[in-house]
């Protein structure tokens, strides 16, 4: 299920490149509006609203999934916003520096021990985010924006993720940021010159409509995988997004990659190589272990 979201994920520039020329707001109130109405449809046929009744006094696990909420929201206009404008290489490196993210989240939030091996890697990570912002002579703000808000997102579900099921919690989530997005339609409509939504042709405004699929298959399949695996193994699985991104960008949207940053991108690979490195090594020992077991 992770492996399926991401690379769904890997091909989203090509589907919000299609979007232009709407805004990167309309675009994520469109997300959250219809995202949260094939939920309720979802919901209704399999007549799964009991658990909403469940939710009352339960405040805690409400503000957890409203972090959540605004966590993904911040993730999803930020990488819109890159990709419409012909950034979708700097989206690419914030989703090559998530794993790296994630792991160093998994350990000093949650705990979670790592091997020698990886601990270099999250060296590697640090060195590789070093040489951007300084050798490559441009601060990755888009990038760390992405990194951080998705790997927060990844922490607070596997941390609330067990009271709620995929389903349940991407509803919880998109109802959460609805008001928000109606509040934002509206301030377009009033003040930014007008909607795009049915003014770019019938495929256009079918795509909008369409992008709360897009959104929630696979939301739906990452919550689910979360639930399952521990943080560390959500980030080292994460990589097969970036590189799909990366080359939508390059080979089908044009976008120049300087040779700064293909260097950044070089050293991130080293790390990520690394970790897979000792995910397949530790793997294979624990296999070992448990038939001699």
């Amino acid at each position: 299920m992770g492996i399926a979201a991401y690379l769904l994920w890997g091909m989203f520039p090509l589907y919000f490149d299609a979007l232009r020329p709407t805004g990167a707001w309309e675009i994520l109130a469109h997300r959250i509006l219809w995202t949260l109405l094939l939920c309720v449809i979802v919901l209704a046929v399999m007549r799964d609203f009991g658990w909403i009744r469940r939710l009352r006094g339960q405040y805690r696990l409400i503000a957890g999934v409203g972090i959540a909420a605004l966590l993904i929201a911040t993730n999803w206009v930020v990488y819109i916003a890159a990709v419409t404008s012909g950034h979708t290489s700097d989206a690419a490196l914030g989703y090559f520096l998530n794993p790296l993210v994630t792991v160093a989240l998994g350990v000093v939030v949650l705990g979670e021990r790592l091997r020698p091996l990886q601990w270099v890697a999250v060296g590697i990570g640090v060195l590789a985010f070093v040489y951007l912002a300084v050798g490559a002579g441009s601060f990755p703000a888009t990038a760390l924006a992405l990194a951080f808000s998705f790997g927060l997102y990844g922490l607070v579900k596997n941390k609330v993720g067990a009271h709620l099921n995929a389903l349940q919690g991407l509803s919880l989530e998109t109802a959460i940021l609805a008001p928000v997005a109606v509040a934002v339609l509206g301030g377009i409509a009033a003040w930014g010159g007008g909607l795009d939504f049915g003014r770019h042709g019938g495929v256009h405004t079918t795509l909008l409509v369409l992008s709360g699929v897009a959104t929630a298959v696979p939301l739906l399949l990452f919550a689910a995988a979360a639930r399952r695996i521990p943080l560390v193994t959500v980030g080292l699985i994460q990589f097969v997004t970036p590189v799909m991104q990366l080359l939508c960008a390059v080979l089908f949207l044009g976008e120049h990659v300087s040779t700064a940053r293909w260097i950044g991108f070089g050293i991130v690979w080293i790390a990520l190589i690394l970790l897979t490195v000792d995910t397949v090594v530790t793997m294979r020992r624990a296999r070992a272990g448990g038939l001699v077991a």
